[in-house]
């Protein structure tokens, strides 16, 4: 009778401390220590993951009798290390109990960790490593074994290149930064672990160069991260809407990136990176809008070549934000600026539509904009055939209906290659949105609508900040030293400094030697270069 009492005080206080424990979110479960008896801990897990199947709990015999459980999730971890993990505690000679022991002898993987407390453990366990309890200890180990099926690294398809890397991140966050860390093996690269969102518990790590960065920037992009509160963070948009500048500005403050060597090449410059878990894109700040027009390919061609392309993509960005507003603004008001024989041809055109230019380009605009979202969502296979069909179709399809003239069609048909041209394509989406009230300016105002509007975009970019860094940089305020790395690419050996807008530790890039002997040679036109000469080879 006094047994059956004991075990009746012993489940009651153990059913109190299950409710005693209920919790929210996981964060809470800090306060909840790893108990010593194994059977308390049993318990508790059957508790928290009642009805989840892929949730193992493992129980074996450690050899002298020591019961153990290993814990881990079906499916995210290496199943065959598990074995081994459990193979050698079940052999084990020595017969040690205590975890530190069990570490220092027996098993044999190579990364572990201990922890007193439920919510670190459940967090390892829910990313993919299995956590193991041992009769009579109050901490639990957690061993890396992951084994999770991921996407294997290819080549990025919203980012590419002629010449360059053609590796490209994935979902795995250890893969992501094993390839930061590969292109840049130095310790001053850092990379802070983080875990933001209070059911998806997501990792994310913020990675920069200490000899480089700005230490306010760090601290900033840290003090921002650590002030999410959100319940789950499925990509890095969400940490991107939280931590800009300005949330309703059409323009992007951070830039995001698939390629390793993009985030490398921001590092080098002193900026920080953002890696997110469950997602290739990674953020990068701060980010100015000259960075819109830039590309990683830029540094990989020679610098002619790639001077001409970045004064192409700033034309062509003009092009693409100006050429429906002009057209309408033309047309509509300014006619004697047209050419006579063009002008008679555009009336000649339009003499059968039955809408003003301005609903005319609003149709045409709206129309491309459809076309290209759905060559975006349709399958890979048909998406681009029928992107390029249906604006061939239904472009000739409108002018023979007399709905759009074809110079209309020209217009926008120029304006959506023009938008093509440029890198980022978050960039090129600000700009494909502010082309729309543009054109209706230029519909009321004429010519001064579109110069109200040029200077109000200038105006709103002005005020813009990105982590405290002028969003015009260098252009406003001047930095006469970094516009030769602007419009044009200058050689790299003329490249010394770091760009002197972004508050760095170490401006200095390039050493003088080099540069300083090609500056005095001419560009090693072979002075130091020895040639028989023909007597001398007779």
């Amino acid at each position: 009778m006094l047994r059956n009492r004991k075990e009746n005080k012993r489940g009651k206080q153990q059913t109190d401390t299950l409710h005693h424990f209920d919790y929210q979110f996981i964060d809470e479960l800090k306060s909840v220590p790893i108990f010593v008896t194994l059977e308390e801990n049993k318990d508790y897990l059957k508790h928290l993951f009642a009805d989840c199947s892929d949730f193992v709990i493992r129980e074996f015999t450690i050899e002298g009798g020591i019961s153990a459980i290993i814990v881990f999730v079906d499916g995210m971890v290496n199943t065959q290390f598990a074995n081994e993990a459990m193979k050698s505690l079940m052999i084990l000679e020595g017969h040690e109990q205590l975890i530190d022991a069990i570490v220092e002898a027996t098993l044999p993987i190579s990364q572990t960790q201990k922890t007193d407390n439920y919510s670190d453990m459940l967090i390892s366990i829910l990313s993919g490593d299995a956590g193991l309890i041992v009769e009579g200890n109050n901490q639990a180990l957690l061993m890396g074994i992951r084994g999770m099926e991921k996407r294997s690294i290819n080549e990025p398809e919203t980012e590419s290149v002629i010449r360059g890397p053609r590796e490209g991140f994935v979902e795995n966050i250890r893969t992501n930064t094993s390839m930061i860390r590969r292109k840049l093996k130095t310790p001053h690269l850092k990379m802070k672990p983080m875990t933001i969102g209070r059911e998806s518990n997501t990792s994310i790590v913020i990675t920069y160069m200490d000899d480089i960065a700005d230490p306010e920037i760090v601290k900033e992009v840290l003090r921002r991260l650590e002030k999410i509160d959100i319940d789950a963070v499925l990509e890095s948009g969400y940490i991107e809407e939280f931590i800009q500048d300005s949330a309703y500005s059409p323009f992007p403050q951070l830039q995001y990136t698939e390629r390793p060597d993009t985030v490398a090449a921001a590092l080098l410059q002193g900026k920080v990176g953002i890696i997110v878990d469950g997602t290739p894109f990674v953020l990068i700040v701060p980010f100015v809008f000259t960075d819109i027009l830039q590309s990683n390919e830029d540094y990989y061609e020679r610098f002619q070549i790639a001077s001409l392309i970045r004064i192409l993509r700033y034309i062509f960005m003009v092009l693409s934000l100006l050429t429906p507003g002009l057209y309408v603004a033309i047309t509509t008001f300014h006619q004697d600026l047209i050419p006579t024989t063009l002008l008679l041809s555009i009336a000649a055109a339009r003499e059968a539509i039955p809408f003003p230019a301005v609903v005319e380009a609003l149709i045409m605009e709206i129309t491309f904009e459809g076309l290209r979202e759905a060559g975006i969502r349709l399958p890979k296979t048909i998406g681009s055939a029928v992107s390029i069909l249906g604006a061939l179709v239904v472009g000739q399809a409108a002018v023979q209906a007399g709905i759009v003239s074809a110079p209309m069609v020209i217009v926008v048909s120029l304006t959506g290659i023009a938008s093509f041209t440029i890198p980022r394509f978050n960039g090129a989406i600000a700009i494909r949105m502010l082309r729309f009230p543009i054109i209706i300016a230029a519909s009321i105002f004429g010519m001064y609508g579109i110069l109200i509007s040029v200077l109000i975009i200038i105006g709103h970019m002005a005020n813009l900040r990105s982590f405290g860094i002028p969003y015009l940089s260098p252009l406003g305020p001047l930095s006469v030293g970094d516009l030769m790395d602007t419009a044009v690419r200058p050689p790299l050996w003329l490249n010394k400094h770091r760009s002197y807008f972004m508050s760095v530790q170490d401006s200095i890039r390039l050493g003088d030697e080099l540069p300083a002997e090609i500056k005095e040679q001419g560009g090693q036109k072979g002075e130091t270069i020895h040639h028989e000469k023909e007597e001398d080879t007779l």
